[in-house]
């Protein structure tokens, strides 16, 4: 039974990181589809826009960006790094002097305590079009860690919105503690049954899951494999997906699947 909300007082310094591990698949059998997918990831999925999507998972949390980094890398991936605080903790001031989130080459101001510095959002993507099948690879690692109340999981659902995910593998980890109005130890301020809570029913009808759970040890874990596929996604636009060659490719894109989510040998 969810238990009733604990009164807290002073610093919570409980530290929640979630990771979310996504893999997305295309195929691309010519370097003509290959140039294209690569082009799409581009537009899609840069440096600015992945800071964005980052941008975007603070303020649904209801944290505050104090600033941002961004790394695009050639032939292709990006990075990004987003500091953030409790909302409404302190000013931004930009290096063009004005105030506010977001500004270019942000620095907290003085009156920003230096423990705010320690939540953060940060996003890798590893793009792979070298398999001589054709099978197109999209990782993106995101990891939110924040301290205090925030509770990180409620960005879920804007993450599974932001990108194509055919296997997704999410982590959740509380570490440290605050104190009650007692001054006895907590070291959890919120209720976590499973991953799955946090995410609308609608996206979770996609996929199979499994569930790793370790309350005791503050530790869930939630593996997702998405059932519904739509052959047509996969390939490029004009070619048939259901033609003998493309459903051998689809075969192999859900072998690819199953090994990850099974965590099988190739």
């Amino acid at each position: 039974m969810p238990r009733e909300p604990i009164r807290l007082e002073g610093f919570n310094n409980l530290t929640k990181i979630v990771s979310f591990n996504l893999y997305d698949f295309a195929v691309a059998r010519t370097q003509s589809e290959r140039d294209s997918y690569i082009a799409y990831l581009h537009e899609h999925f840069s440096g600015p826009r992945i800071t964005q999507i980052l941008s975007e998972i603070a303020r649904i949390i209801d944290a505050e960006v104090l600033s941002a980094s961004t790394q695009d890398y050639d032939p292709y991936g990006a990075s990004s790094l987003v500091l953030m605080s409790d909302l409404g903790h302190g000013q931004v001031v930009g290096a063009d002097g004005k105030v506010g989130p977001g500004q270019p080459n942000a620095k907290v101001a003085a009156s920003v305590a230096a423990h705010l510095t320690k939540s953060h959002l940060c996003a890798h993507t590893y793009p792979d079009v070298l398999d001589p099948r054709g099978i197109c690879t999209f990782r993106v690692d995101i990891d939110i860690a924040t301290c205090g109340t925030i509770v990180p999981l409620r960005a879920l659902d804007y993450m599974f919105q932001s990108f194509e995910n055919d296997v997704v593998i999410i982590d959740y980890v509380v570490r440290g503690f605050t104190r009650d109005t007692e001054g006895n130890r907590v070291y959890m301020d919120h209720t976590v049954r499973s991953i799955q809570d946090f995410i609308d029913p609608k996206v979770l009808a996609n996929y199979e899951c499994e569930d790793l759970a370790l309350p005791s040890q503050n530790i869930w874990q939630t593996k997702m494999m998405r059932t519904d596929l739509d052959p047509a996604q996969y390939f490029a636009p004009g070619v048939d997906p259901f033609d003998p060659q493309s459903r051998e490719l689809l075969g192999l894109i859900k072998r690819e699947m199953a090994g990850i989510y099974y965590s099988l040998p190739n």
